[in-house]
């Protein structure tokens, strides 16, 4: 066996274990920064010039700088992508958690995100809308759950959030939502009661 031949199948082992690693923590997304360690590429140059090279054969996807994916665009679930692309602790809230449970009946044209930045932003097909909340609320778990890999706001934690933003909101379905619920988890997190 040649010595390239060798390289070759060494370089395919090296493939295969990179991936059984993201596959075994199932990670389906993920940002150059996140693979130093997992990996174990300490130079910068060396990582960036890997993941390259694994998007020009196909193996991975580029999103966008330093974001890439084992899925194309289309496949990842938008409220993953966003909460990646903001690279930041953010969780689904207020208008898209509340749309989902009938409690508002316009449609609501992007996904809404609670996070530490205000920013709006597009990825291929959708549109996102992150508003900013200060740090003592933003980490407070009262009402978030793990859905898909995902922080959520329940129903009653997407209607706090949402008050707390606009105190003056019209909500079409109020006789749904558990108002008991809103005011425990207003308190819980303390927001301002309504």
């Amino acid at each position: 066996m040649s010595t390239v031949e060798t390289n070759q199948k060494s370089r395919k082992g090296l493939y295969k274990e990179r991936f059984v690693q993201l596959a075994k923590l199932g990670i389906l997304v993920f940002h150059a920064g996140d693979l130093v360690n997992l990996w174990q590429i300490q130079n910068p140059n060396t990582l960036h010039t890997t993941l390259k090279r694994y998007a020009q054969e196909g193996l991975i996807v580029r999103i966008q700088r330093g974001l890439y994916s084992l899925l194309p665009v289309e496949k990842i679930d938008p409220k993953l992508l966003g909460i990646k692309i903001l690279h930041r602790y953010a969780y689904v809230s207020t208008e898209t958690v509340l749309a989902q449970a009938g409690i508002i009946f316009q449609s609501i044209p992007q996904i809404t995100l609670i996070s530490s930045v205000s920013q709006k932003f597009t990825m291929g097909k959708n549109q996102y809308a992150c508003r900013k909340l200060a740090d003592k609320f933003l980490f407070n778990d009262a009402g978030i759950i793990l859905k898909n890999g995902i922080q959520v706001a329940t129903l009653e934690r997407a209607v706090a959030d949402l008050l707390y933003f606009n105190s003056r909101y019209y909500f079409d379905a109020k006789n749904l939502i558990n108002w008991n619920k809103v005011r425990a988890i207003q308190k819980q997190i303390g927001y301002p009661q309504t």
